[in-house]
């Protein structure tokens, strides 16, 4: 879907469609200065930014970018949505549009996949992970998720059917209220529309399919990029303590903790988190 099918999406007007293969990727950007580059989790979008890239546009030229199937991104083959692959596609994208980020910020999954772009993008580009989803899932849980994802995504009928749940009233607020985040009713109103997108929701599942962190854990130690992970004390998805371990394994990661935020605290608190960014790449 275009942005044009949703006027009143936020920053619509600093929207644009870039085609670079396989996908034909959605990504907004503003300001200018040294280059930010903003990667969401998965099942979010670029409007999960709209309240933080004006704050960074005053000092940055911020980059925000739909993962592919997501949001406005057209996923151009359903078998690169794992996470060597989206780093390999982002890095071409970064290339085709000049984009040399000084900093990554990434939510959630969105931290994975800014560590391994990191290392495509070289020396000079610092992460910035908020609640970083770095671990994989333990035991019994870890075979069953993503083999479940995988059966909704490739079954026919599966994917329509998850589609017309989320739209049932209050699904999508009683899944944000996993999040321990207590966003406004513009905020959720914005999930509840991308999960009432047929192609959204199979990007998800996609991705959730194909995701491993195993390699990524065993790579840590070698981490020598700056890193400063943000974790909101009331997140229920992905546990703080995660990245007090993740970053106790890195030689240069720090972890600053927001009390009373939860998954999505860059939507409660953009201009906390604006500044705690700003700071850490201009340090």
């Amino acid at each position: 879907m275009k942005a044009a099918a949703l006027p009143d999406w936020p920053l619509a007007e600093y929207s644009r469609h870039v085609r670079s293969r396989p996908h034909e990727w959605h990504l907004q950007q503003m300001g200018d200065g040294p280059d930010l580059l903003l990667l969401h989790g998965t099942g979010a979008a670029t409007h999960s930014w709209r309240d933080l890239i004006p704050l960074l546009a005053a000092q940055f030229r911020v980059t925000a970018v739909d993962l592919p199937g997501h949001g406005f991104t057209r996923l151009g083959s359903r078998m690169r949505s794992s996470l060597p692959a989206m780093t390999d596609d982002l890095a071409a994208l970064c290339r085709v549009e000049g984009i040399a980020p000084v900093g990554i910020v990434g939510h959630s999954a969105g931290a994975a996949l800014g560590l391994r772009l990191v290392d495509a993008m070289g020396v000079g580009t610092q992460l910035i992970g908020i609640n970083p989803a770095l671990h994989p899932f333990q035991g019994l849980a870890g075979l069953m998720f993503p083999a479940a994802a995988r059966m909704m995504a490739m079954t026919p009928g599966m994917v329509d059917m998850l589609t017309w749940n989320m739209a049932q009233p209050g699904r999508v607020i009683s899944l944000l209220g996993g999040t321990g985040s207590k966003l406004s009713a513009h905020g959720m109103d914005l999930y509840a529309r991308l999960f009432c997108n047929r192609a959204h929701v199979e990007g998800t599942l996609l991705m959730m399919a194909q995701w491993k962190l195993d390699g990524l854990q065993a790579d840590l130690p070698r981490v020598k990029t700056p890193c400063l992970f943000l974790t909101g004390s009331n997140d229920r998805m992905v546990p703080p303590v995660s990245a007090v371990e993740a970053a106790a394994r890195m030689p240069d990661a720090t972890v600053h903790s927001l009390e009373g935020y939860g998954h999505l605290v860059h939507e409660e608190a953009p201009d906390t988190v604006a500044r705690l960014i700003a700071g850490f790449v201009r340090r």
